[in-house]
């Protein structure tokens, strides 16, 4: 599901992008690691902010990117254009990375979530697709939304999202195991159960 006008605008301003470099990077790097030389994947890239970090900050060499609202692909392309090959951005949906990217199984080393399943559908079919193509010892880097935080009527009244089948943060880590995904103690909750932010191991 693509987002909405308020979401695009508070996922694309400047305070998130600082959100993201000082806070969420640095939590994710705490948890899992930095991942240089890596062949990264990251779903939902949006305007491409967190595609840069996951160069910048966690050192992968190459990131495939997708998205699938043709106008971030736009940005996100515009916004990375000085890492010329080491990134490739491509339009497409988290649960289908085949008809994406044409991605093999265990084609990558690492793989980032920056709050995008939540906004899928067939969420499990998503966290089904990044196990598949991360390689064995590969890392998935997620931050996710849970159902509490989806059924708060803030987010309700403001915000796009589907509205059945929405996953518990206890949910998401049965999900993962049931993938091959071990999150082990690597993952935290904050703001009650409201997100879930953690790294798993592809076994």
């Amino acid at each position: 599901m693509l987002m909405n006008k308020v979401e695009t605008h508070l996922v694309t301003n400047p305070a998130n992008r600082v959100f993201q470099r000082c806070v969420e990077a640095p939590i994710l790097r705490r948890l899992g690691g930095r991942t240089p030389g890596a062949r990264a994947l990251e779903i939902g890239c949006g305007s491409g902010y967190g595609t840069k970090l996951i160069i910048d900050q966690f050192g992968a060499a190459t990131v495939d990117a997708i998205d699938l609202d043709p106008a971030m692909v736009t940005r996100a392309r515009r916004r990375l254009r000085r890492y010329r090959d080491q990134v490739h951005v491509m339009q497409g949906s988290a649960d289908d990375l085949r008809a994406a990217l044409g991605a093999c199984d265990a084609t990558y080393d690492a793989a980032f979530d920056l709050g995008v399943i939540h906004h899928v559908t067939n969420w499990r079919d998503a966290v089904a697709e990044v196990a598949r193509v991360l390689r064995p010892g590969g890392r998935f880097y997620y931050l996710e939304v849970t159902a509490a935080a989806l059924a708060r009527p803030s987010y309700r009244r403001l915000l796009d999202h589907p509205a059945e089948d929405r996953f518990t943060a206890g949910q998401f880590l049965a999900a993962l195991r049931c993938q091959g995904l071990e999150p082990a103690e690597s993952w935290r909750t904050y703001v009650g159960s409201d997100y879930r932010v953690g790294v798993a191991l592809r076994l």
